[in-house]
């Protein structure tokens, strides 16, 4: 058996175009506690690109491996880890700017950030879902409480997180209202937005009013909406943010509704993906995959993530954009 394993290295931020190479590194070795994944796929996400460019130079050596989803089998463990065995299938989402990444042959991970892959589901859509359902899941549970009745918007409904948000929300018993393009609108009502507004056609402040305001806001958009946010809120309301705005805010009116605010940096573990699971066995959570590259075409997936095309004018799909790292065994 190889004791090498296949990876795409980030060799030097800024663009896509000359940031990775493939190169042959060792294969991890698990520790305590520890499982070794054969990763079957993985996806990229914005975190991926803000890694590339530079933004987290601080936390990433150069070389080296990025990503952060996995779908895959456990092919060993180490001392002590017991609650999975080999030919598992699993799926979870990496610590982030921890270790290793994802875009990788194999990978090692404490068995506590792992769960059972949902069975209604391929390696790709896990693969797809993994960090943006975590991000969902953490910012309308555990941040924001979210309880049936209530009203959520969801700004950038038809995005990752967005998509997978609606979803949760609805799944949750609320009342959801996005933001999403014209072209999107039907896509994110069939995911269980009960309004949509189209932000480039006009002021979304004035539609949200006229619905009775909302409980929840959940920015994946940035620019004013932290600002603006108090706006539409009813009295207590909550904010969730997952967007890095380095620009100032004014939150003063926030103290006229009483609201609370929530700056969300993903942290991965069991519990969640568990409760995604959940959700997934219900058919309440799918992920939309728009395109699956495999891992040599990294650098390529990163610019259909930006917005820019490749091959014969080819452009980012709508939905999430899967690597498959490499083919299941018979």
């Amino acid at each position: 058996m190889s004791t090498s394993m296949r990876v795409m290295e980030l060799v030097r931020f800024g663009g896509a175009e000359d940031a990775f190479a493939a190169r042959e590194l060792p294969r991890p070795t698990p520790g305590p506690g520890q499982v070794l994944v054969r990763v079957l796929a993985t996806s990229v996400n914005p975190l991926d690109l803000q890694t590339r460019r530079g933004d987290y130079r601080d936390h990433v050596a150069l070389p080296a491996v990025i990503g952060n989803d996995v779908s895959g089998v456990v092919v060993g463990t180490g001392p002590g880890a017991d609650d999975f065995r080999p030919g598992d299938d699993v799926w979870y989402l990496a610590p982030v700017l921890v270790g290793q990444g994802t875009y990788a042959e194999f990978h090692v991970v404490d068995q506590a950030l792992v769960a059972r892959k949902p069975a209604g589901l391929s390696h790709t859509e896990a693969a797809g879902l993994a960090l943006v359902g975590v991000t969902a899941w953490e910012a309308l549970v555990e941040r924001a409480g979210v309880k049936a009745g209530e009203r959520v918007l969801v700004h950038g409904g038809a995005g990752g997180v967005g998509s997978a948000a609606i979803q949760v929300a609805h799944a949750l018993g609320a009342e959801v209202v996005t933001t999403a393009r014209a072209k999107d609108h039907e896509f994110v009502t069939g995911l269980g937005a009960d309004t949509v507004i189209d932000f480039s056609a006009g002021d979304y402040v004035p539609q949200v009013r006229d619905l009775g305001g909302v409980n929840v806001v959940l920015d994946t958009v940035g620019r004013d909406t932290l600002t603006r946010s108090p706006e539409v809120l009813a009295d207590r309301g909550r904010v969730v943010s997952i967007v890095d705005t380095p620009e100032p805010q004014n939150l003063l009116a926030a103290w006229g509704v009483n609201a609370t605010y929530h700056f969300l940096f993903v942290s991965p573990g069991r519990a969640k993906l568990e409760a995604l699971d959940r959700l997934v066995d219900q058919g309440g959570l799918r992920p939309d995959i728009g395109a699956v590259l495999p891992l040599g075409d990294i650098a390529e997936a990163h610019t259909l993530l930006e917005g820019g095309s490749v091959g014969e004018g080819r452009r980012r799909p709508r939905g999430k954009i899967a690597i498959a790292v490499q083919p299941e065994l018979g």
